[in-house]
């Protein structure tokens, strides 16, 4: 018994999990159910702050010429993905992270000002003793239509793969517009806010141990191994 596997993220993120999925020999389709835009920001006095928070490699691809004038800021990465775009636009990295943004910043020692530089949806963040920062918005996401897709989510089990909370929210969205059956798709999530956002009535909700992506592909491998492991049914029964 195997599942059709969908990867649903924008570019370039979405080729970069396609190839290390198929690298760990999994079988697996990617559909870009959104597209990243840049929105016009503000740089705010360089001055004033010690370092930059970044939880995004989307950050260094579309924030734009006002990242210029922070070029002399070290970097707090979410992790290596962000940490080599940073490094990429000339920036040097202080520290990377691999369970999520929150411990990058519950990492940091005070005191520090930090400067955040984000999408439009972002996680929350709570500072640890000492530490403050300034958020700035650089892009967003835009919703794609999920059309494409419908036949492979139609044509048997599926495990779709969800990287974002807005992705999973438009997805169920798009499932319930194209009158998909979600009791026939199990969904993997980078994190619990993630699997929250899809809501309820799917086949099954797997979630990553830590959000990172080995992590994640890891989980993906696991299901997909135990999935090859079962019998298939005889025709004509669930």
């Amino acid at each position: 018994m195997s599942a059709n596997l969908l990867a649903l993220r924008p570019e370039p993120g979405l080729t970069a999990t396609l190839e290390k999925a198929r690298a760990l020999g999994l079988a697996i389709t990617g559909h870009a159910l959104s597209v990243i835009r840049p929105v016009s920001w503000n740089c705010p006095d360089p001055a004033l702050f010690d370092a930059l928070l970044i939880g995004s490699a989307n950050v260094f691809a579309h924030g734009g010429p006002q990242l210029a004038r922070l070029a002399d800021k070290p970097v707090f990465a979410v992790g290596e993905a962000t940490a080599s775009a940073a490094r990429t636009a000339g920036f040097v990295v202080e520290m990377v992270g691999s369970g999520g943004l929150q411990g990058v910043l519950d990492a940091i020692p005070g005191p520090r000002h930090l400067l955040r530089i984000a999408g439009e949806e972002h996680v929350p963040l709570t500072p640890a003793s000492g530490v403050t920062f300034d958020t700035v918005i650089a892009y967003r996401n835009c919703p794609l239509p999920l059309d494409p897709s419908a036949q492979l989510l139609g044509s048997g089990e599926a495990l779709v793969l969800l990287h974002s909370a807005a992705t999973a929210r438009h997805f169920a969205a798009e499932c319930d517009r194209l009158a998909l059956d979600r009791g026939r798709i199990a969904l993997a999530a980078l994190g619990p806010r993630i699997a929250d956002a899809a809501g309820r009535g799917w086949a099954a909700v797997h979630i990553a141990p830590r959000p990172d992506e080995p992590a994640f592909l890891a989980l993906v491998f696991d299901l997909c191994q135990k999935w090859r492991s079962m019998p298939v049914p005889p025709a004509g029964k669930p």
